[in-house]
């Protein structure tokens, strides 16, 4: 496996602070590896200063849109960058340090053997620290959720922390994902389960970022209880999605 087959994609929105000091990190992790950054016109410069960086460091790349549209959109748009080019194995990772690096040589060990791997918090346990006990629970009990009333068997179904084989993302129609922010974890994962590729999670610690602002609202979290239902409706009927 060469680190230059795979892609992490970051988006990004104000993350100036935080990138400039992941991406280090990333490179200490698995050296090589390839970086696309999707930032959503950032107002602090996000995308410019990452330009900077790449005139030193090879492989690392940003993909700019002109608007803020949301965490799913940013994927998708990243995701056929990505099948653009000639990478085989594709993740998603935020920008704020939440998602460890130290964990990028795990989901590498595992995906050989699957084909689409979650970094889940709460697969041995509840493994989340900072949080304050209301997301916590909202957190947890949604995904427990999603996974009895929907039937995906994944135990973290909200996670944003993965690695996917190219194939998943080939054969998913990314123009019918609709999601546009945390929801979108729900619906990919339903369509590479729906698809029958091989789905794994391994455990991981997720850490409340420390710089910047959450993302998270009111209206995120109604777009995914309309998206649950919608989900449920396709299982149960069984369509072609």
């Amino acid at each position: 496996m060469t680190p230059q087959k795979t892609l992490i994609i970051i988006p990004t929105f104000n993350e100036k602070e935080n990138i400039g000091l992941l991406i280090p990190e990333i490179d200490k992790a698995v050296p090589g590896v390839h970086i696309l950054v999707v930032d959503d016109s950032s107002p602090d410069g996000t995308s410019a200063f990452i330009k900077e960086i790449a005139q030193k460091r090879n492989g690392l790349f940003v993909l700019d849109r002109l608007k803020k549209e949301g965490l799913g959109k940013a994927y998708v748009a990243g995701f056929r960058w990505a099948l653009d080019r000639d990478y085989e194995f594709i993740f998603e990772m935020d920008a704020d340090f939440s998602h460890d690096p130290k964990y990028l040589p795990d989901f590498l060990k595992a995906i050989e053997e699957n084909d689409l791997v979650i970094g889940s918090r709460y697969k041995s346990g509840v493994n989340v620290i900072n949080w304050p006990m209301s997301r916590l629970l909202l957190s947890y009990f949604a995904s427990y959720f999603v996974r009895i009333f929907i039937g995906i068997p994944v135990r973290d179904c909200t996670a944003g922390y993965k690695c996917f084989r190219r194939r998943v993302l080939e054969k998913i129609n990314l123009a019918k994902i609709d999601s546009s922010g945390y929801s979108f974890q729900i619906e990919i994962n339903y369509h590479a389960w729906k698809k029958k590729f091989r789905i794994s999670e391994i455990p991981i610690v997720f850490t409340d970022r420390q710089r910047g602002s959450s993302k998270m609202s009111t209206k995120i979290i109604q777009e995914a209880v309309l998206l649950v239902w919608k989900l449920r409706l396709l299982s149960i009927f069984d369509r072609n999605v």
